[in-house]
């Protein structure tokens, strides 16, 4: 593999297994960077993956957890430094979806997707936060979602949790930017997914007549834009929110 943008950096991708996640992982180890891929029910997947970036010559190893739980979020990172002697990058990208209407919704359905959606994204980055504030340097990217920003029906647990991750996001930046360490998220729209691809086709119809490009999104184009806020490229951008969504949510 030859040497990219991102060669000799270190990166933890949660849910890094599939989908979005993926992306980001075969992406960044392309780039350069040795990747800790983590996932909590996907293990042939992780393997398969592992074994493809190895297999173009890149580093990586697969840490299964549960990103809600402390003992994962710290064991990621321990993983990281044993495994590749430091953490240049964290993508906080593990996500899960519960979806009823309100008035129907289980306190459980709720519970689940705080603690993985915000309240993991809490632990794995306060965990990370120790080496980077030490070595001075960082990159923590964290995966929104434009229903963030606008909401949608059947979702308010999801929606809460995604906003949630935007407001985090700006006050980590705040707190650790004298450090340099650098803290964004990315909102992406209607992004073909195994989660998006379970949709029925009336709803996909109706989602497209609201993207002004008229298609969905790739995982890859997700991947490039944390790609460029993981890059020396994005030296000077932090707090900031990248909507990738085709032109649906125009703020």
């Amino acid at each position: 593999m030859e040497k990219g943008i991102l060669h000799g950096q270190v990166a933890i991708v949660t849910g890094g297994a599939r989908g979005i996640g993926k992306s980001i992982s075969l992406t960044l180890a392309q780039a350069g960077a040795k990747v800790l891929v983590n996932y909590n029910h996907s293990d042939s997947k992780a393997q398969e993956l592992v074994n493809t970036i190895i297999g173009e010559g890149g580093e990586a190893v697969a840490v299964k957890g549960d990103v809600s739980s402390n003992s994962t979020a710290e064991e990621l990172i321990k993983q990281a430094l044993d495994n590749f002697g430091k953490v240049d990058i964290l993508i906080n990208n593990a996500g899960i979806t519960r979806d009823n209407l309100l008035i129907r919704m289980k306190e459980e359905d709720w519970d689940q997707v705080i603690n993985t959606n915000l309240k993991g994204m809490f632990l794995t980055t306060k965990a990370v936060l120790k080496p980077m504030l030490k070595q001075r340097s960082g990159r923590i990217i964290n995966i929104s979602s434009v229903i963030g920003l606008i909401g949608n029906p059947g979702q308010t647990n999801y929606g809460a949790a995604k906003a949630g991750v935007i407001g985090f996001t700006r006050s980590v930046a705040k707190e650790v930017a004298g450090r340099n360490i650098l803290v964004n998220a990315i909102a992406p729209g209607y992004i073909a997914t195994d989660m998006t691809n379970k949709l029925p086709e009336n709803l996909k119809k109706t989602i497209l007549s609201n993207i002004p490009l008229g298609r969905i999104g790739t995982a890859e184009e997700v991947a490039q834009v944390a790609l460029f806020l993981a890059s020396p490229a994005a030296s000077y951008i932090t707090g900031q929110t990248i909507v990738v969504d085709g032109g649906m949510v125009m703020q």
